[in-house]
């Protein structure tokens, strides 16, 4: 029997923006890459060796070999390192914005790990190109770049997700934390930490003690009175502790929570809690 070894992937949707490529090129002058600049077009940035911090508009951000950082038109760009080389492509056109939109590129999410098999790939290719393909060579190691940049995205929203579905199926447990969730998973807690912090805006503590307190404000809705039974139901091992929580978080105490039957001042709590869930 004949065995068809075709692969044919077809293109949802196809875009005719464009996508001008300007340049690309190997950086290692420590007087240039740490002059303060304004940026003429889009530049995709990888890390090659070395550290450093990247301010931009009044916000830095730290980096090292294998980070792969976005920076915007029009945008002031200064580097801050000791020792550092890098790669950039430097590019415009409508397209651009569609792929910042499409793959969540901002100002707020423009760092990436994990892109060190791109480095010898990026260098190989910027030695080897010519001026009659370099515009074809950086088009395509750019793209290149969004390609992996998806599955990135992809791996991360699903440890997000995982995150999340731990903490919920677990958060009464007082020994739940951070590093209990980051050991489940075979991840580094830092690692965690910064990523659910990118890309939820919110600290996994923070996260954490809110899904606590959600969750005792439904069980003093139910009927539940017991302000000790009601922490230790909600995660917490201290009671006290938990009322001194709950009274900054929705900003009332559990007692005068539970006690108030008044519709207007249970309607302010309500509110309340929709700042913090």
């Amino acid at each position: 029997m004949l065995k068809r070894k075709n692969i044919c992937k077809f293109i949802s949707e196809v875009t005719a923006d464009k996508l001008e490529i300007l340049c690309f090129v190997y950086e290692s002058e420590h007087e240039i890459m740490t002059a303060e600049t304004v940026e003429k077009s889009h530049r995709a940035i990888l890390i090659k060796e070395g550290e450093g911090r990247i301010v931009t508009g009044g916000t830095s951000h730290s980096f090292s070999a294998g980070n792969l950082i976005f920076t915007f038109k029009g945008e002031t760009v200064k580097m801050i390192t000791q020792s550092c080389e890098y790669m950039y492509i430097s590019f415009d056109g409508n397209r651009s914005e569609a792929l910042f939109r499409r793959f969540g590129i901002s100002e707020a999410n423009r760092k990436f790990d994990g892109f060190e098999s791109m480095i010898p790939l990026w260098h190989d290719s910027l030695s080897r190109a010519s001026e009659s393909n370099i515009d074809l060579t950086a088009e395509g190691m750019l793209l290149y770049v969004f390609s992996k940049l998806a599955n990135t995205v992809s791996e991360q929203a699903g440890i997000i997700n995982e995150v999340i579905q731990i903490t919920e199926d677990a958060f009464s447990n007082p020994e739940l934390s951070l590093s209990a969730v980051a050991e489940e998973l075979n991840y580094n807690p830092k690692y965690i930490s910064h990523l659910f912090k990118e890309k939820t805006g919110i600290n996994y503590s923070e996260y954490l003690k809110n899904l606590r307190i959600k969750y005792a404000v439904a069980l003093f809705d139910s009927g539940v009175n017991s302000v000790k039974n009601v922490a230790a139901l909600s995660g917490f091992s201290d009671a006290l502790y938990f009322s001194s929580v709950f009274k900054k978080t929705v900003g009332v105490s559990p007692k005068e929570y539970k006690e108030t039957k008044n519709k207007k001042w249970r309607s302010y709590v309500k509110g309340r809690q929709q700042e913090f869930m």
